[in-house]
């Protein structure tokens, strides 16, 4: 199940993904908002990166006017691996190698149909599993947990 929030900017381009995501049958929730009344876009993506990382959803989408805002904030917390994308071969990479659990956009950056293809890329690239991926998102949790071990090179 995929947690969906986005603040005003993003606001008209979260109704096309939810689109999206009803088309494929995909199940979701929206954690707001819900019009293009000024939000803080922090509490939103609390909201989303918080129902990630308890696991009672697998992975989120968070837009805001640049992407930039939401993935900031949603990185903040223990967990989550959030990545702002603009292309789809990003969007494949973060699934593949860092096993990016939320996926960002910028409503005022992106177009429908490339924000589409982008969302439908990254919702269905698996994480590759390869050990030297796995590793390093491993040492990103230590950095997290400030259990880092920089020795190792």
């Amino acid at each position: 199940m995929t947690a969906i929030g986005c603040d005003q900017g993003g606001f008209a381009l979260k109704q096309e993904i939810l689109k999206y995501l009803e088309q494929e049958k995909i199940p979701y929730k929206d954690f707001g908002s819900y019009d293009t009344a000024s939000v803080d876009y922090p509490l939103i993506a609390e909201k989303v990166a918080r129902a990630v990382a308890s696991g009672e959803y697998e992975n989120g989408i968070l837009i805001c006017g640049t992407g930039i805002g939401v993935s900031i904030a949603a990185n903040k917390i223990k967990g989550i691996r959030a990545a702002l994308c603009s292309d789809c071969f990003s969007a494949e990479a973060t699934r593949q190698h860092n096993n990016a659990n939320i996926l960002c956009m910028g409503g005022r950056v992106l177009g429908t149909g490339l924000a589409v293809k982008i969302t439908d890329t990254f919702l269905k690239t698996p994480f590759s599993g390869v050990d030297r991926h796995q590793r390093r998102i491993d040492e990103i949790s230590a950095l997290e947990n400030g259990t880092a071990d920089n020795q190792r090179q």
